[in-house]
């Protein structure tokens, strides 16, 4: 993840998170196998994977970010990285950088109670709150950052249905379709991809309603790894200016 990111807030606010560089999370040759939802709960090299997310607290990894949009010719190629800590929390930066500054474009930071995207060049931070009275679109699409690292097979399917798994070239692509129709509407289909070897993350690509794509594609991961708390809590100056999008 306009002003900077595209797709996470409805209509107008979630399409402009998602295309500038988050990617939630967000993160599956000669066999091809496609599967209906029922019979992909019984492939075993999906099942591993399930199982591998338990041995997950952290991560992190080198992003390269592809957005093939209708109106541009070439697609935008840019460089960045992520962080994670289970359960939920992520940073994503879009850029190479320090905490708030440099040459990084945009930050997403998903902290317990908030989504703040911070924008370092125009010096504003941008504040969405993540409390249980919030529904529709804009939590049903936070939900489809965070399927690059679910906590079961339940905790998945809860989500999304299972399209098809396909296994090629040493990696694994699972397609996932939103079960929320406010999530679908926005955010048709979602592919996760991973290494059939140590079922480590590789790619996610979310496609788009009005016919864009994003693929993140995740290098030099590193499982597990010491993550200090000044990357999910930073601190900000006088010079920027914070904002609630949501707030009436």
């Amino acid at each position: 993840m306009g002003r900077a990111f595209s797709s996470l807030f409805w209509r107008r606010r979630i399409p402009v998170l998602l295309f500038r560089g988050l990617p939630v999370v967000l993160f599956l040759g000669a066999l091809c196998a496609t599967v209906s939802a029922r019979a992909a709960q019984m492939n075993p090299l999906l099942q591993s994977w399930l199982n591998a997310q338990t041995n997950i607290h952290t991560w992190s990894a080198d992003v390269t970010q592809t957005r093939a949009l209708k109106t541009l010719t070439q697609p935008l190629v840019a460089q960045g990285h992520v962080w994670f800590a289970a359960p939920n929390r992520f940073r994503w930066q879009i850029g190479n950088a320090s905490d708030t500054g440099g040459n990084t474009n945009t930050i997403a930071l998903r902290q317990a109670d908030q989504l703040l995207v911070i924008y370092p060049r125009l010096k504003v931070v941008e504040k969405y709150p993540l409390n249980s009275d919030q529904n529709g679109p804009w939590k049903d699409t936070l939900a489809l950052l965070e399927a690059g690292f679910p906590q079961s097979q339940s905790d998945l399917e809860k989500r999304f249905k299972i399209l098809s798994v396909t296994q090629t070239n040493g990696a694994c692509e699972v397609t996932l379709q939103p079960r929320s129709a406010s999530a679908r509407r926005m955010m048709p289909q979602l592919t996760i991809a991973f290494a059939t070897g140590n079922f480590s993350l590789r790619a996610t690509e979310l496609q788009f309603a009005d016919g864009s794509m994003m693929r993140n594609e995740f290098n030099h991961a590193t499982l597990n790894p010491k993550i200090e708390e000044s990357l999910f809590t930073p601190k900000f100056d006088a010079e920027y200016r914070v904002v609630e999008p949501l707030k009436k």
